[in-house]
């Protein structure tokens, strides 16, 4: 037998002689608390006894009670199973997992179901396992599951390794990886299929063998019904997720396919409010309906919490808390495969969120594996900080560009040129058309119509590539801020009021080996430094990069005069090439819907 079951049939087995009155007693004891029984739907006075990691029993517990059992009155206190973030990226925080799970024990996230989409495109497998070599070193339970494919469009983008199912077995093997990530390969089902073929090919390949191993593969089906959503779904092998959902039309449809619902509601896109709508208005069963983060800035879960505010959220919406409560713990328990976590019951791992206020979820202690970690929102345990090795740095291979590099050219006194239209809270985007001034043979931006200029530039020494159009939604009056963070294949996106400071901020995050970078009047205003594939940085703590945040989004708000607030996680998503519906990468403006390349200037 395997040894690590070897062991387990030892730890059950004392579960059992303790349980049977023969042997020793419980740890911990609970006392009188609400048991939130999300089997069931119910919420019941009880007990919860502990030995070891393992709860022992849910119920009446005195009876294991024994002379060095520390017994914890839990009057008026609910007592769920922790709680579980089924899609979320490590790399939008810009933290480490350590740092990250700092911030997010605190509030009840006991389990991080994480896909490293963006490191693996900037560094492809050794910074993958990089990450889940991190996770060794932190009490909660992370996962990966990663991408069978990098870029995921490979005609229009370009990434810093290419990612396929030449890769699958190697990473499939490798600790803490449970899958693979979100099929965004075949999000645009209809032109993948009639353009890229091989493609799916691929894709099938990769999920067969996750298959054979019982693995997971998380789909990524934004805006597709019908025959479109039903090609997705096989791709992933037939038990599919999505958390790219936006409508509740969307919701109804991927419920009824057998879709998992992974709801997304993060820092900049929330999508729940509208998904919800399937359960609480067409009173359809919500066992597949599952809440995620996918994107989380630091600031967010210092001063609002993780899980537990998206549970109060969706509480909000209508749905009963206990209902809330399954889609953190036994739904992706039950989608995952995760036997162990998920609920309150006999030889499952102690993972305890302490609730004191239902309806505001508020957390008052956490217990992981059995031990008391968290209490009144702080951590009560050491967490020494991590750095990541040297061959996971300096990704950024590219040299300083000149300003005419990013000039925009076009005749006569005036040209139309085409514009992506920011939506904010979304990574959906719009497109438009507007006249600006073009001067010495150069496209202007015009910050009186809110027409400003965005730039994509490879930055991994591949291409040498270099895209340029304009962009609607910022509302900037001058300036311009640049990042090597730029979802999925992260090259640095700049956008500005004028092609001078555009240079300098691409310039000083090329310096930087990756960051983010904020220039106006010909000046760098402020910087941060993300040297770990130039998305994380492992030289700041979470309270840190939370400062550092809201000190480079007040420069940007104060002295850019941008309007939309996360500018720089909503600046990231306008290079996502599979969500419609027009974005940029380092080839170019790319309309999505129709899979090609589209020139700036019409």
């Amino acid at each position: 037998m395997d040894s690590k079951y070897t062991k387990m049939a030892m730890e059950y087995r004392n579960l059992i002689d303790v349980l049977m009155g023969d042997k020793d007693y419980a740890d911990i004891v609970l006392y009188n608390g609400k048991i939130i029984n999300v089997i069931t739907r119910e919420i019941y006075e009880g007990d919860i006894a502990i030995k070891g990691k393992y709860i022992l029993l849910v119920g009446d517990c005195k009876k294991l009670i024994g002379p060095d059992t520390l017994v914890i009155d839990m009057e008026g206190k609910y007592l769920s199973p922790g709680f579980i973030d089924s899609h979320m990226h490590f790399e939008s925080s810009m933290l480490t997992i350590t740092e990250f799970s700092r911030l997010s024990i605190p509030s009840g996230t006991t389990t991080l179901v994480a896909d490293p989409h963006e490191i693996g495109n900037a560094l492809g497998p050794v910074g993958m396992k990089a990450m889940a070599d991190e996770i060794d070193l932190v009490p909660n339970k992370v996962y990966l599951v990663v991408p069978a494919l990098t870029p995921d469009c490979p005609d229009l983008e370009t990434a810093g390794y290419d990612t396929n199912s030449k890769d699958m077995e190697d990473l499939l093997n490798y600790k803490h990886i449970i899958g693979i990530g979100e099929l965004q390969g075949f999000s645009n089902a209809k032109h993948v299929y009639r353009n890229t073929p091989e493609i799916i090919t691929d894709l099938l390949a990769s999920t067969m063998y996750a298959k054979s191993k019982n693995m997971v593969v998380d789909g990524n089906a934004p805006e597709l019904f019908g025959a479109e959503l039903a090609a997705h779904i096989i791709s992933t092998g037939g038990n599919c997720s999505c958390h790219e959902t936006t409508t509740k039309e969307e919701a109804v449809e991927k419920l009824r396919q057998g879709v998992y619902l992974f709801m997304r509601e993060g820092s900049t896109q929330r999508n729940m409010a509208e998904c919800i709508r399937a359960v609480t208005e067409e009173n359809m069963d919500s066992r597949r309906c599952i809440l995620a983060s996918d994107d989380m800035v630091a600031a967010d879960l210092e001063t609002s919490g993780h899980m537990n505010d998206i549970v109060r959220r969706t509480i909000k919406e209508g749905v009963n808390p206990v209902e809330a409560i399954q889609m953190v713990t036994i739904n992706p328990a039950t989608y995952f495969g995760l036997e162990d976590i998920g609920v309150l019951a006999p030889g499952k791992i102690a993972d305890i969120a302490v609730i004191s206020d239902l309806e505001e979820m508020v957390v008052d202690a956490v217990f992981i594996d059995g031990k008391l970690v968290a209490s009144k929102g702080e951590l009560l345990i050491d967490l020494p900080s991590y750095t990541y090795p040297d061959e996971v740095k300096n990704s950024v291979k590219i040299k300083p560009i000149s300003e005419r590099d990013l000039e925009i050219r076009a005749e006569g006194t005036t040209a139309r040129v085409r514009c992506i239209e920011l939506i904010p809270d979304q990574n959906l985007t719009g497109k438009a058309e507007e006249t600006v001034r073009v001067y010495n043979g150069v496209a202007q931006p015009d910050v009186t119509t809110d027409t400003l200029e965005i730039a994509c530039i490879e930055r991994y020494g591949r291409t040498g590539n270099i895209g340029k159009a304009f962009v609607k939604g910022f509302g900037m009056k001058s300036g311009a801020f640049a990042e090597s963070v730029a979802h999925d294949t992260h090259n640095i996106l700049v956008v500005g009021t004028n092609i001078r400071d555009m240079t300098l901020a691409v310039n000083r995050v090329i310096e930087l080996g990756g960051g983010i970078a904020i220039a106006n009047n010909g000046r760098i205003l402020s910087d941060m430094r993300l040297p770990v594939g130039g998305l994380i940085t492992d030289e700041l703590s979470g309270h840190e990069v939370s400062q550092k945040i809201a000190e480079l989004e007040r420069i940007a708000r104060e002295d850019l005069g941008c309007k939309v607030h996360a500018p720089f996680m909503h600046l990231s998503f306008l290079s996502l090439s599979t969500s419609p519906t027009w974005k940029i990468t380092d080839k170019g403006l790319v309309d999505v819907n129709n899979f090609k390349i589209l020139s700036p200037t019409i």
